[in-house]
């Protein structure tokens, strides 16, 4: 197994399925997040449900690229819950549509800017007028949907350049998983900013994509929500990859329970 990234500033880690999750509050990691963008440093933020963590499982690539990620936090409240469990009783989700609003309210009050990167070129136009009726003083430096198929070595160093060139501190990245975590492991060390991997959150948020209703997230919900609302396409990951999620983390937590007894 890859040895997952290291910062010393990032907070302590508990593994779920064998992933090192960062305990954070969102609060926290909005701010671990602008001392890194501050900085201009080249940081990758993995924002792990369980669909992303079995994903690892199965995947070595995608399990390298969340070990490879120098922030991972729990989206989905399956994960949180197993790092309750485990020792952090106060964890909650940090989701990624939740901290993309909280880090563009930060950004607005502190004059940060931000790239927008993934989904199509009508989403990112809607996401940014609404962004912008929220926050007027919001700096979008940048909006950029790449085509669906892979980018040639031009096309890549191109994007790569206008990221950089923008200014921007952090990049959120909405290209769905496993894909946008491949691309931000990719452009560690390339692009000059912080990469957020939001998976859907720019539909959300730009309203193409109805978001479950704030009761339903918090009592852990959300995914019966997106299943009933698209459940040709998501089925598959919230039927069978949630259940798999849940078998292998009761395995987990029975082990880490016997070896705390022995």
């Amino acid at each position: 197994m890859p040895s997952p990234a290291h910062d010393p500033a990032a907070p302590r880690t508990l593994p779920v399925l064998g992933i090192p999750m960062h305990v954070i509050r969102p609060d926290e990691a909005v701010q671990l997040i602008s001392t890194w963008a501050r900085q201009r440093q080249s940081k990758a933020v993995g924002i792990c449900n369980a669909h992303s963590l079995v994903t690892a499982r199965q995947d070595s690539r995608h399990e390298a690229s969340l070990l490879a990620a120098d922030l991972r936090t729990p989206d989905g409240a399956p994960v949180a819950w197993m790092m309750r469990k485990l020792g952090a009783p106060t964890q909650g989700r940090v989701s990624g549509p939740d901290l993309m609003l909280d880090y563009c309210a930060h950004a607005a009050a502190t004059g940060e800017s931000i790239f927008l990167l993934g989904s199509t070129p009508d989403t990112l136009d809607k996401l940014q007028t609404r962004l912008r009726t929220i926050w007027p003083t919001l700096r979008i430096a940048g909006a950029i949907s790449p085509p669906f198929r892979a980018l040639s070595d031009e096309e890549d160093q191109a994007l790569t350049q206008a990221i950089n060139d923008s200014g921007a501190g952090t990049v959120w990245v909405s290209l769905g998983c496993p894909k946008q975590e491949r691309w931000m492991t990719e452009h560690q060390g390339k692009v000059q900013a912080v990469m957020v991997g939001v998976g859907a959150a720019f539909d959300f948020h730009a309203g193409t994509i109805q978001r479950a209703p704030a009761w339903m997230r918090n009592n852990g919900l959300e995914w019966l929500h997106r299943l009933g609302s698209e459940p040709g396409r998501l089925w598959k990951r919230y039927l069978v990859t949630n259940s798999l999620f849940v078998y292998l983390a009761l395995l987990d937590l029975r082990r880490s329970l016997t070896h705390r007894n022995v």
